[in-house]
C-alpha cells in the first residue's frame, strides 16, 4: 500500500505554492504570523466543531428520513401515495447537487461567503416549518424535499471552502470528523422523530424539528467562518479543466454509481424491519445503528486516506460493503441479523464520502492548477445525481421485484431488488481500483 503524498494546496494562499503570475495578487496574505495557526489552535478546532455541528443538523436529519417514509406510507393523507421515497432522496440529492454552485458563488462574491451558512440554516428551518402544512406528497417534495435541500446545501457547503484554510496535513482526518457529525446526530434523530410522531403527529413533529434545528445551529454559526478575510474575486480558483480529465471522470463515475444504492438501506430499513415484526422503536433503531457506526467509519476512512493511496481505502470499503449487503442483509429474516447488517454497513459504507479529500488530491496531481475546494463539491454533485436517481428507481424496483416469494431470505421478501441494487452499485463504486490496476489513472 502506498503512502499518500499530498500536493501543495492552492487554497493555502502561501506564495510558495502560487504561480509567479499570481504572486502580486492582493488576495495573497504574506504575513502568516498575524493569522490563526493551521492544523491546530483554538480557532481551528472551534471551526471544526462548528462544521461538525452543522453537518450533524443537516445530514443527521436528512438521513433519518426513513422514519418519515415509514410514517407517510402508513398514515393519512399520504398513505398509498407514490414518490414518497423521493422526498428524502430529493432533499439529500439537491443538497449535494447544488454544492458547486454554492462554492462558485462564495468565490465570486467573497463578501457573502461568511454569511452563506446562516442564510442556509434560515431557509432549511423555514422549509421544515412550511412542510408541516403539507396535505399531499407534492407539497412535501417542495418543502421537506427541495426547500430543505437548498437550505441544507448553503448551511454546510462553506465547510468545504474554508476547510483548506484551516487544515492542511490533517485535512482528511478533519473531513472525517465533520462527516462523523451526521452519524452522531443520526443516533438521536431517528429515535426522537419516532417518539415525536407517536406523541404529537406529523405537523407538530415538523414544527418542533424546525425550531430545534435553528436553536441548535445558531450558537455555532459565529465560528463557521474563513481563516482568511478576502474581498477580491479569486478568478484563478475557477479552473474547470479537470472535469474532462480521465482521472476525475473515473473517480466521479465510481462515486456516482456507488451513490445510487448507498442511501437505499437507510430509507427502507425501518419499513423492512417492520415487515419482520419490529415495533416502532426496533424499526427506528435500524437507522440509528447505521448512523452510529458511520461515525467510526467516517473517522477511520479519513484517517486512512491521509496515509494510504485512496484506491486502497476505496477497495477496503467496496469489498466489505458488497459482502455485507449480499450475505448479511440478503439473508436477514429476523431482527438480530438485520441489526448486524446495520452495524457493518455503517462502518464499511458510511465512510465512503471521507475518501473525497484523497480523491481531490489525486485529481490535483493530474491537474496542478485545479483547486481542491472546487473539485470537492463536484464529487458531491456526483453523489447528488446518484441520490436523486435512487428515489424513483427504488420505487420502480419494488413494484417489479421478480424475486418476491421465489427466493430465500430478504431476496424473496419483496425487498430483494433493493438488496441487489445496493450491492451491485457498491461493487461498481470500486471502478477506480480496476482503473489504477490497468494504469488508466
Amino acid at each position: 500500500m502506498e503512502h499518500n503524498e499530498y500536493p501543495p494546496s492552492l487554497t493555502s494562499r502561501s506564495t510558495s505554492f502560487v504561480p509567479s503570475d499570481q504572486q502580486s495578487d492582493s488576495r495573497i496574505i504574506l504575513d502568516e504570523k498575524k493569522l490563526p495557526p493551521v492544523d491546530g489552535g483554538a480557532q481551528a478546532w472551534l471551526f471544526l466543531i462548528a462544521s461538525s455541528m452543522l453537518e450533524a443538523l443537516v445530514w443527521g436529519y436528512a438521513f433519518a428520513f426513513g422514519i418519515f417514509e415509514d410514517y407517510y406510507s402508513t398514515h393519512e393523507p399520504f398513505k398509498g401515495s407514490g414518490n414518497i421515497a423521493s422526498i428524502g432522496t430529493c432533499a439529500m440529492g439537491i443538497a449535494y447537487l447544488l454544492a458547486p454552485l454554492a462554492i462558485i458563488l462564495m468565490i465570486l462574491v467573497p463578501k457573502v461567503a461568511r454569511w452563506v451558512s446562516t442564510i442556509g440554516v434560515v431557509i432549511m428551518c423555514f422549509s421544515l416549518a412550511m412542510s408541516s402544512f403539507s396535505s399531499n406528497v407534492t407539497h412535501l417534495l417542495l418543502s421537506q424535499g427541495i426547500g430543505f435541500g437548498v437550505g441544507g446545501c448553503l448551511a454546510y457547503t462553506p465547510t468545504i471552502l474554508f476547510m483548506s484554510e484551516w487544515f492542511a496535513k490533517r485535512k482528511g482526518l478533519a473531513f472525517g470528523v465533520v462527516w462523523a457529525g451526521s452519524g452522531i446526530s443520526g443516533i438521536i434523530f431517528p429515535l426522537a422523530i419516532q417518539w415525536l410522531l407517536g406523541q404529537y403527529g406529523i405537523e407538530a413533529t415538523l414544527r418542533i424539528s424546525s425550531v430545534t434545528l435553528f436553536i441548535l445551529a445558531v450558537p455555532f454559526l459565529y465560528f463557521h467562518r474563513p481563516r482568511l478575510q478576502t474581498t477580491e474575486i479569486a478568478y484563478h480558483r475557477l479552473n474547470f479543466r479537470f472535469l474532462y480529465d480521465k482521472v476525475f471522470v473515473i473517480y466521479q463515475l465510481g462515486n456516482t454509481l456507488e451513490a445510487i444504492g448507498f442511501f437505499l438501506p437507510t430509507i427502507y430499513l425501518p419499513t423492512y424491519a417492520r415487515s419482520l415484526g419490529a415495533n416502532d422503536f426496533m424499526a427506528s433503531l435500524t437507522v440509528t445503528l447505521v448512523n452510529l457506526t458511520t461515525v467510526f467509519g467516517s473517522v477511520l476512512m479519513g484517517f486512512l486516506s491521509d496515509r494510504y493511496h485512496i484506491t486502497t481505502c476505496i477497495l477496503m470499503s467496496t469489498i466489505g460493503t458488497v459482502l455485507t449487503v449480499f450475505f448479511v442483509w440478503g439473508f436477514a429474516t429476523s431482527i438480530p441479523p438485520l441489526y448486524i447488517f446495520c452495524v457493518a454497513y455503517g462502518l464499511l459504507a458510511g465512510g465512503f464520502s471521507s475518501t473525497w479529500a484523497g480523491v481531490s488530491n489525486e485529481v490535483q496531481k493530474a491537474n496542478p492548477l485545479a483547486d481542491a475546494t472546487v473539485i470537492f463539491p463536484f464529487m458531491e454533485t456526483g453523489r447528488g445525481i446518484g441520490n436523486v436517481v435512487s428515489g424513483p428507481l427504488s420505487e420502480a424496483l419494488l413494484k417489479v421485484d421478480p424475486w418476491k416469494g421465489r427466493a430465500a431470505g430478504a431476496y424473496g421478501s419483496g425487498y430483494g431488488s433493493l438488496v441487489i441494487c445496493t450491492g451491485a452499485t457498491a461493487l461498481m463504486g470500486g471502478i477506480c481500483v480496476v482503473a489504477r490496476h490497468f494504469k488508466w489513472i
